[in-house]
């Protein structure tokens, strides 16, 4: 019996690992180690090595943890929502529910760098910028960015950029949602801008810019005009808050004079999920865009001239721009993205109008209920929200959750009322009875006042004149038939994890079990309010609980803030923590950041972000830190080191043996240390980072712990620390927008930013247990050496370690190929399309090379397919190098190659249609087709157009 029940819950982790015993014998024979824990010896240094197990449940059955996690999910309560504050009630449509969320053609594809064989995710992304910059009225909006606080943030950063203004004042509307004021007053600081918030109706002090809400967070409706002239007349950027649902009915801010219009398309079908994730949203004037944050879908070409779609002004982007960086984003939200942009698809201009027009006439008929009530609405302008102010008002609260109801607790004697997609007039007329309730008067027919109210329409000064979401593609479907035939037809032109490997270094793309994504949907989960009262989100709390206890097991953390909602939002809050810790301390001088030459992008600009000052260290020959170049900085920095962030394993993909002597310098100098967690993956269950030196790090939950990339976000960053920086975690605000402490505030707009996702990465780890989390981390060394092993003969491996093995990645040097064959890291990428591969990560962290990442969930089977790919292309590369193929005509320099052009009557290339197609390994059965040829970088970015095109574009698809 005891047998069995081993067998069963140990049956996850082989599904997960994907080469068997027999594989893995045959392996370890090819790399020359005779097992796991040799291998494991001869790559991690011996002094951070560790000893025991780690200190977890036995792993669990998929059916054991999912009836576990019921049990949690039912100790949270689904009240029925009226707080608003930012988050909406709303409907997903099914067919996005199952064919997007729920599919892995959508959350297992990477980040669309190579636009080739991301043309669906590309079309959805356009589909969302032409919904933003069509709904706000402004001519260029991003990709989406994490939520509506960090939104607000980047537009005040943006707006000190584009401002001539002399102030350093930027000013925050007192009508903005709590939640953002305290996201903005915590990017503030560090950068040392000055926030003053007040009433914009009294009149704007000297500033360089203003953030306004509109409609107001308490309900009001304002015609900004004049004071978006008054504004610009003082040389100040005007952005605002907005919410698109609201504007398909009141003037655009385009309209007014808004230079930037920032939110959250959360109420476009995507669930509250306890605060997220959601996509937040910019758009800005056409004379801002080279300047604006986040990522940027433009239309180009491809080499036969179609139009295709790639990422644009890429180098305005952390990666490449690092400390000089304008922002420290890299993930977006693009799963929720697409979702958001799907439901305007799904509803269209007229659905989508409806749905506002139904939620202002339900808010207008209330207001006439309470009216009639003798009760006070504070705003008589309006679209979704109403503020009463009673002395009966905590009565009104009590009574309304007796009814499994929550308003938002505004004050003493004020509450408001939110209403939204979901709201009926049973539901209105449940909120006149309890107000009627609390004061002691007789209720309102809801059904008759609603009949003797005709032609309910938004007052003249407020409404929309022009037409919203004009474009074709949001009138192209008219049945659920069109709209699940267009998701298809989008997703096959993708490649993703169901497809094929996705071999990115540093990006971790490993298997996001069904089993981890069931239980984001159900509605204990989804359903949670964020601002919620404390007791409706017990089961919330244990998940957290639960989940940061474990963290802290694998990482030798002592606490753990789950807020940050993406990697580089994490490493942000970690150095915010540092600051704060020096500053206790009196050492505010501390303010430089030592940070390798290797690191991510996100490093360094994520430094100068929290406000220090970037000193970069050198690499040696072989890789890694160059430590007497580190000791010869700590000397020349002084007592002005704040910290050291470095990334273990390298970037480069190896182990440092001087880690704990690294660690122990800057500890020595007065500094702290920020292990970038990216590579987090090569030591769970082998060495804690919090034991052998750290002091903080954070940990990419959408790779090392399962949460899906979902072709770019959503993203979660959350920070470990050690005991003495525990007190300097994020900030979080309450339903009253009150901050639990003031040393350091929150920066995400969610108390716990993504929580929505965080089951995914619980149900990981108790499916894996310490002895399979110790067993994936051993294998995606394994799975690594392996590769580079095969590949040595034909690639030189640019960076190895002791005893010659890599970490969990490996990168391959082609420079000297470029220099003999004149073929490029880039053909290289684009010919393995023609494999049904994904490239490995290009060029970073050295030019001219591939960084090779196989995880541990990819089979032996798919690990020799992409070896015997690499392979045959250096073959191909041989034959250039030769003289006996053309220079410029082959089949690396013409990759990719679409069906259309090798089925085109004249063949003029001197090499066959078949090599071209079905280079050696490739089965004609399963081939993928790339549905574009090589894109135009250069004529996208000369002819920037980033909304959609004229859908007569797409139709010859």
């Amino acid at each position: 019996m005891l047998h069995t029940h081993i067998e069963q819950t140990e049956e996850f982790i082989g599904r997960h690992i994907g080469p068997n015993e027999a594989e893995q014998a045959k392996m370890l024979e090819v790399v020359g180690a005779d097992s796991l824990d040799a291998l494991v010896k001869e790559i991690v240094p011996n002094n951070i090595l560790l000893n025991e197990e780690l200190d977890l449940d036995p792993p669990a059955s998929e059916a054991e943890i999912l009836a576990e996690l019921r049990e949690v999910a039912s100790q949270n309560q689904v009240y029925r929502n009226f707080i608003g504050q930012g988050y909406y009630g709303t409907y997903t449509p099914n067919v996005i529910l199952r064919n997007i969320l729920e599919n892995p053609a959508w959350y297992t594809a990477y980040t669309p760098y190579q636009p080739e064989i991301s043309q669906g995710r590309l079309e959805a992304l356009l589909n969302f910028q032409t919904m933003v910059t069509d709904l706000t009225a402004l001519e260029v909006a991003n990709a989406s960015l994490l939520d509506e606080g960090t939104a607000a943030a980047e537009a005040m950063t943006l707006a000190r950029r584009a401002s001539k203004s002399k102030s350093n004042v930027f000013f925050v509307s007192k009508n903005i949602h709590p939640q953002t004021w305290e996201v903005v007053r915590t990017r503030a600081e560090p950068l040392g801008i000055e926030v003053v918030q007040g009433d914009e109706a009294e009149g704007l002090p000297e500033c360089f810019g203003v953030l306004l809400q509109y409609p107001h967070s308490l309900g009001g409706v304002v015609d900004y005009t004049e004071l978006a002239e008054q504004a610009h007349a003082q040389q100040a950027i005007v952005a605002v808050a907005t919410d698109l649902l609201a504007l398909a009915v009141l003037k655009a801010p385009g309209e007014w004079g808004a230079d930037i219009a920032i939110g959250t398309t959360q109420r476009f079908g995507v669930p509250f999920g306890f605060g997220g994730p959601h996509a937040g949203f910019m758009a800005c004037k056409d004379a801002l865009k080279r300047t604006m944050p986040g990522r940027l879908v433009g239309v180009s070409v491809d080499a036969q001239g179609k139009k295709a779609l790639r990422l644009a002004l890429q180098t305005r982007e952390q990666h490449i721009r690092r400390e000089k960086a304008t922002s420290n984003i890299c993930t977006a939200q693009v799963l929720l993205a697409v979702m958001a942009s799907m439901y305007a698809v799904y509803h269209g201009a007229k659905g989508i109008r409806r749905i506002a027009e139904r939620v202002f006439s339900s808010t207008y008929v209330l207001n006439k209920a309470l009216e009639q009530l003798g009760v006070k609405v504070v705003n008589q302008s309006f679209f979704d929200t109403l503020q009463i102010e009673s002395e009966y008002a905590d009565k009104i609260l009590g009574i309304a959750l007796e009814e499994g109801i929550n308003l938002r607790n505004v004050s003493k004697n004020s509450v408001s009322i939110s209403l939204d997609e979901t709201t009926t007039l049973f539901d209105v007329q449940e909120l006149v009875d309890i107000v009627a309730e609390a004061i002691n008067a007789e209720t309102i027919d809801i059904n008759d006042l609603a009949e003797q109210l005709v032609d309910i329409v938004v007052p003249a000064e407020f409404a929309r004149k022009s037409d919203i979401l004009v474009h074709p593609i949001f009138s192209s479907v008219s049945s659920e038939t069109d709209m699940l035939r267009y998701l298809r037809r989008l997703s096959d032109k993708d490649l993703a994890l169901d497809r094929s490997m996705i071999p990115l270094g540093s990006c971790t793309m490993k298997l996001n079990a069904t089993a981890e994504m069931i239980p984001i949907t159900w509605p204990e989960f989804a359903n949670i309010h964020p601002f919620a009262p404390d007791d409706q989100a017990t089961g919330y709390e244990v998940l957290f609980e639960r989940l940061s206890e474990a963290l802290c097991e694998i990482s030798g953390y002592d606490a753990v803030s789950l807020q940050p909602n993406s990697g580089a939002q994490g490493e942000y809050a970690g150095l915010l923590a540092i600051r704060a810790y020096h500053k206790a301390n009196g050492q505010e001088q501390r303010n430089i950041c030592l940070i390798p030459s290797s690191a991510h992008g996100t490093n360094p600009a994520s430094a100068a972000l929290a406000g220090m000052d970037v000193v970069i260290v050198a690499s040696d020959d072989h890789g890694n830190v160059d430590v007497e170049d580190l000791k010869a900085k700590i000397t020349q920095v002084g007592d002005c080191l704040a910290a050291l962030m470095i990334t273990y394993p390298s970037t480069h993909g190896v182990f440092e043996e001087r880690i704990v002597e690294i660690c122990d310098l800057i500890h020595q100098a007065g500094g702290q240390v920020y292990l970038d967690g990216a590579n987090m993956n090569a030591m769970v269950g082998l060495a804690k980072p919090g034991v052998f030196g750290s002091d903080v790090s954070h940990f990419n939950l959408h790779k090392t712990f399962s949460i899906p990339h979902g072709g770019g976000g959503p993203g979660v960053g959350p920070i470990g620390v050690r005991e003495h920086l525990a007190p300097y975690l994020p900030g979080i605000v309450d339903e009253q927008g009150q901050l639990d402490k003031d040393s350091v505030g929150p920066v995400a707009s969610a108390p716990f930013g993504s929580a929505g996702v965080l089951p995914i990465s619980y149900v990981y780890i108790a499916l894996m247990g310490a002895e399979g989390l110790k067993k994936a981390t051993q294998m995606a060394l394994l799975n690594a050496n392996y590769i580079a092993t095969r590949l040595a003969p034909y690639y030189p491996i640019l960076y190895s370690g002791r005893n010659g093995r890599v970490a969990h990645e490996c990168i391959l040097d082609l420079r000297a190929i470029k220099d003999t064959s004149g073929i490029t890291v880039d053909d290289v990428a684009k010919r393995l399309m023609d494999f049904g591969f994904h490239a490995p990560t290009m060029s970073f962290p050295v030019a001219g090379t591939l960084m090779v990442e196989p995880t541990e969930s990819e089979s032996l089977q798919e690990l020799d397919r992409f070896v015997e790919a690499m392979i045959t292309i250096r073959k191909e590369i041989e034959q250039v190098e030769k003289g006996e193929v053309d220079a410029q005509d082959n089949v690396l320099k013409n990759a990719p190659h679409t069906a259309e052009t090798l089925l085109a009557t004249e063949w003029t290339h001197g090499y066959s249609r078949t090599d071209a197609a079905y280079p050696a390994g490739v089965n004609p059965a399963t081939k993928y087709w790339p549905p574009v040829s090589r894109v135009d970088n250069a004529y996208g970015d000369r002819n920037l157009v980033c909304t959609c095109p004229p859908i007569e574009s797409y139709q010859s698809e």
